[in-house]
């Protein structure tokens, strides 16, 4: 039994499973915060160091009025976005290509794991240098750290196949693309979606790292700004929004996996 203000009391045996998630999520949420309020405030820690929470949701509130972080924040998210979709497409193919080919694989696969192991925070001034201050080299550099994970996933899940579905379909003189239609793509799809649900969150860090190098809008632009000036409560705001921006794209993505990969043995865990 639990005791709720207006409510009374509520029986836990009788509250679902996504129910009691929201409610612990709810409630370590409001312990997190009582626990940061609490600690600056006996501390007397400065908001130069770690502002307390209601200076923050001040900042993001002005931040929101004035109509800054909104401008900011669409700059970001077309970015991420843009990025996000042509990062997936061209991992996709080639993925699927090296999933199917395994010469392919012997042939390109060093370079681009060789490639992926650059630092992208080093390449970036690269890619600004090449392709400008403007939303372009952003939109690469986000597509860059996309690629991989969604490509080792498709690779990954396309050799998933049961062998003997495989066999099975080559009995009944299937063609490669039949094969792969009916049997390979289907095992497949967890996975790429396990990719892309990664991916989505990597390009909200792709686009921002972009934005540090060399931007003339953005919300790292605007981190950048407020740490000039010393806004740290500025800075904790900006946070803010990039966390909620992450949060609704992995909700999204896991909804549209969700109604994707219904016939999946994981589809019971992304309904939870």
């Amino acid at each position: 039994m639990l005791l709720i203000p207006r409510l009374g009391w509520i029986d836990m045996k009788k509250v679902t499973f996504n129910e009691r998630d929201m409610m612990l999520r709810v409630g370590f949420f409001v312990f997190v915060i009582a626990l940061w309020h609490f600690s600056v405030t006996l501390l007397d820690i400065s908001p130069l160091v770690f502002p307390a929470p209601w200076g923050v949701v001040v900042s993001l509130y002005q931040g929101i009025a004035s109509g800054e972080f909104l401008f900011h924040t669409g700059v970001t998210l077309y970015e991420t976005l843009m990025g996000f979709v042509i990062g997936a497409i061209v991992a996709l193919v080639l993925g699927g290509l090296i999933g199917q080919i395994r010469l392919l694989e012997k042939i390109f696969y060093p370079y681009i794991v060789a490639f992926q192991a650059m630092p992208k925070v080093a390449v970036a001034p690269l890619f600004v240098a090449w392709f400008g201050f403007g939303v372009t080299s952003k939109i690469i550099i986000t597509a860059t750290i996309v690629f991989f994970p969604i490509l080792a996933n498709t690779i990954v899940g396309l050799r998933s196949a049961p062998r003997e579905q495989i066999e099975m379909m080559a009995a009944f003189t299937a063609s490669p693309w039949q094969k792969f239609l009916m049997v390979r793509f289907p095992h497949a799809l967890p996975y790429i979606f396990a990719g892309l649900d990664v991916g989505i969150v990597l390009a909200i860090i792709g686009a921002i790292v972009g934005e540090f190098v060399g931007a003339q809008a953005g919300l790292g632009y605007l981190i950048l700004q407020r740490n000039f000036s010393m806004d740290i409560t500025g800075v904790f705001a900006i946070l803010i929004v990039l966390s909620a921006i992450g949060i609704g794209l992995h909700t999204i993505m896991k909804f549209i996996a969700k109604r994707t990969v219904f016939w999946s043995e994981t589809s019971e865990d992304l309904r939870q």
